[in-house]
């Protein structure tokens, strides 16, 4: 099925979902030192009488609860609120859902024990004459356990305040990335990378110019076979009154 969409022709039988599902298994990826998710079925009743929300074990329905983390559980799209002292929701801040975007692949540079996805990463890969409205960065290598990956305690990759500043200022409004954070793990709380991008100055006291309506995506995978390029990202969240909601980043390739 051909649809316009933003001007731009598309086939919306050809998603191309860049998203990682969340599971309660071992295979789920997990980052800031939590457990894995819990997907369980809802217990009423005392022994001998008790009714479990699960039609293998006699009930009419399926009926879990889920526990999780959208920060460190996998996909997730998150707002100016995970940092600010005010309460501000991905629910409020994200009001449009298909943006033009471009996909780069990027190997980020060793600085000291870290790698560090630096300002020249970006601007020798990027396109920026294109005005593309999201930046859907995958780093090198793109190996397949990116979707399984433990990250706690491993000093993943990250995002140089220098390059989420290049992004600010090239007119980026949504920024995804297959990393489970586009600062160091630790920083000493400092969030360079996301106060840049979203040019917040001071958590306590919102500036008039911090950017409401951009968003951070991270934890996507995007596979080797996918080229770099132009594409229409289409962001799916749910619609939690919280400062991220896990998400469903879809591609799709402009005809």
């Amino acid at each position: 099925m051909i649809a316009t969409i933003n001007n731009f022709q598309i086939d919306l039988s050809k998603p191309i979902d860049i998203s990682i599902p969340l599971t309660n298994t071992d295979e789920n990826p997990i980052a800031w030192y939590l457990e894995k998710p819990v997907i369980e079925p809802v217990k009423f009743g005392s022994e001998g009488s008790e009714w479990i929300g699960k039609v293998s074990e006699g009930s009419s329905t399926n009926f879990n609860n889920i526990f999780f983390n959208p920060h460190g559980h996998g996909t997730h799209t998150e707002c100016v609120g995970h940092i600010t002292r005010g309460f501000y929701s991905i629910n409020q801040c994200l009001k449009q859902f298909f943006f033009t975007a471009e996909l780069i692949s990027v190997e980020p540079k060793t600085i000291g024990e870290d790698l560090v996805i630096a300002l020249e990463c970006i601007s020798t890969t990027l396109d920026v004459t294109k005005n593309c409205q999201a930046l859907i960065i995958r780093t090198l290598p793109n190996l397949e356990e990116k979707k399984h990956k433990n990250y706690s305690h491993t000093n993943p990759p990250y995002l140089s305040e220098e390059a989420a500043i290049f992004i600010r200022e090239i007119g980026i409004k949504h920024l995804l990335i297959d990393l489970p954070s586009v600062d160091r793990e630790e920083d000493e709380g400092k969030l360079l990378a996301h106060k840049a991008f979203w040019n917040v100055k001071d958590v306590n006291n919102l500036n008039d110019d911090a950017r409401l309506d951009c968003t951070i995506t991270e934890m996507i995978f995007v596979p080797n076979e996918i080229l770099d390029g132009s594409y229409l990202l289409n962001i799916q969240i749910a619609s939690f009154e919280n400062d991220a909601s896990p998400s469903k980043p879809i591609l799709y390739k402009i005809e």
